[in-house]
């Protein structure tokens, strides 16, 4: 599964890439290294109908009697815990430039996937709910979010061969994410092509590349 990515590039090109109407993450600086239950950047539609960019937290809490950790990936839509955050007043897009996987065998390498080597800016399909609970010894109430995971594709899949997460690359997905018809939005439940993703970097626990 997918536990750390980087979203390198400036607010600037959020906000244009997704026609962002409203920016409340304040002053964003580059984040070559988004781990679980830390705060990032989402897209969504707010209540009033306009393309916001905020901070929520990363991981869902997870089924009943399934532990404590943040859920960061979801894979099984069908699954009756899931489908309600799959409505379109729960989806948001999840900006980021590269994302991390470690290989599957020991040792354990990191290796970071871009749509090629300036990483541009993709979205990962995502939900977002309200949970009061306790999350880095604050209990209120939080904005949480996770992201869409599917098959590998054929690059992803001799690191990983269980999972990749579902990227979202041009703004008619980005569109069809926010506001489709469930059906439509989970149609983009799919492997990225083998030729639109290539590995940028190994070894590395951050992704700080940009351009």
């Amino acid at each position: 599964m997918c536990n750390l990515y980087s979203i390198t590039r400036g607010q600037e090109a959020m906000r244009r890439l997704f026609r962002i109407g409203r920016d409340l993450t304040g002053n964003l600086a580059p984040m070559p290294g988004v781990f679980p239950d830390t705060m990032a950047p989402i897209v969504r539609i707010a209540p009033d109908g306009e393309r916001e960019l905020t901070m929520m937290r990363w991981g869902f809490p997870p089924p009943p009697n399934l532990g404590k950790v943040p859920v960061t990936n979801v894979r099984n839509t069908a699954s009756p815990y899931w489908r309600n955050w799959l409505k379109a007043e729960w989806r948001c897009l999840v900006p980021a430039t590269s994302f991390c996987e470690w290989t599957d065998s020991r040792p354990k390498v990191t290796h970071w996937f871009a749509l090629d080597e300036s990483r541009p800016v993709f979205a990962f399909a995502g939900i977002w709910r309200l949970w009061t609970g306790e999350r880095k010894g604050e209990t209120r109430e939080h904005r949480l979010f996770s992201f869409l995971t599917t098959e590998a594709n054929d690059i992803v899949r001799p690191i990983h061969a269980k999972a990749m997460p579902v990227l979202l690359t041009t703004p008619e997905e980005w569109d069809a994410w926010l506001s489709a018809p469930l059906a439509d939005a989970l149609a983009l439940q799919r492997p990225l092509p083998n030729s639109a993703l290539q590995i940028v970097a190994k070894g590395e626990k951050t992704d700080g590349a940009s351009v």
